[in-house]
């Protein structure tokens, strides 16, 4: 007689754990999605002239806004960077060799938008023996010759620190010096993974001691406290900063750095009004604030400073009535 064996029922199957749900943003964080007949100009125009920017690369939740003022923040020497910061959406790589003629077609676009303001800003280009620099000269060159009129603010890396590099971009003639220290000196190393507080600090005063009009950008969320970011505008008051930026970090993706926070805009308020009242001559500080934000409206803030700052006065007591 066969014998069969006991048929035991089958455990039940485990049921998958819930999804962690996606972090809801506060509604002051809320855009529309880009849309409009000058955003989908500029992007064709960007396109065709093979440029980047870091509205698209870092994601910025600006974009449509700022496109559709004919706003763009030019963003050279390639988009993949030597760095790994872990707050940021720009690739991280091997960069391409350099365009020796992006600096023309920079200045193109720049010159067809007619403006009286821009920003550029760049990768870091460690790979580089000047980390880009000569580069950044070419392109301030050109930008000089098709678009005399215009403003210019350079935001550039720290160039591992080596003031010749930063030299190089001062003498080209930028009309504001900008490099964005990010956030407090605990979280530095942590958020910048291949930089230093000091080192950053160390360019800015560099810059301003060369009577640049300097401007710097703090994200706040990352986990700093209120005081951390007081005592750190109280530095940047002390050194003569012309331009402070702060706005809400927002996390790119789930392999950068959580939000520890969301910063009320009552907090950011607060917070610029006591820059002001360090000397520091502008300040743009709210949730969706970012390093141009609002930048093309400063052309006549920034000539009445470079007339001031002939005589050392930027960035102290002096400047309040410009605002």
């Amino acid at each position: 007689m066969a014998t069969h064996l006991p048929i035991v029922p089958s455990a039940p199957e485990a049921e998958a754990a819930p999804a962690p749900k996606r972090r809801r943003h506060p509604a002051w964080l809320k855009v529309p999605m880009p849309a409009g007949e000058a955003y989908a100009s500029l992007h064709r125009r960007v396109r065709e002239l093979e440029l980047h920017t870091v509205c698209q690369s870092a994601g910025c939740p600006n974009i449509g806004e700022c496109w559709n003022n004919r706003a763009l923040t030019i963003m050279i020497l390639g988009d993949i960077c030597t760095r790994s910061c872990r707050f940021c959406d720009v690739a991280t790589g091997r960069p391409l060799p350099v365009d020796e003629g992006e600096p023309e077609r920079v200045a193109t676009i720049l010159a067809e938008l007619d403006l009286n303001h821009t920003v550029i800003t760049s990768v870091d280009r460690d790979d580089l023996a000047d980390g880009g620099a000569s580069i950044w000269a070419a392109t301030l060159a050109a930008c000089h010759r098709l678009a005399p009129t215009m403003t210019i603010e350079v935001l550039v890396p720290d160039f591992k620190g080596a003031l010749a590099d930063v030299d190089t971009v001062l003498d080209a003639r930028p009309d504001v010096f900008a490099h964005n220290l990010e956030t407090v000196p605990r979280l530095s190393r942590e958020v910048r993974v291949q930089a230093r507080y000091d080192r950053s600090y160390a360019v800015l005063r560099h810059a301003r001691e060369r009577r640049a009009l300097t401007k710097t950008g703090l994200m706040l969320g990352l986990g700093e406290t209120l005081d951390e970011v007081r005592e750190v505008i109280v530095e940047l008051g002390a050194l003569g900063l012309t331009i402070l930026t702060l706005g809400q970090y927002l996390q790119p993706s789930k392999k950068h750095l959580p939000i520890s926070r969301y910063v009320h805009p009552d907090e950011f308020a607060e917070l610029a009004d006591f820059a002001r009242a360090q000397g520091i001559a502008h300040v743009e500080s709210g949730p969706l604030v970012r390093s141009s934000y609002h930048a093309e409206g400063q052309a006549e803030l920034i000539r009445r400073m470079q007339g001031l700052a002939a005589y050392g006065q930027i960035g102290f007591a002096s400047v309040k009535g410009l605002r």
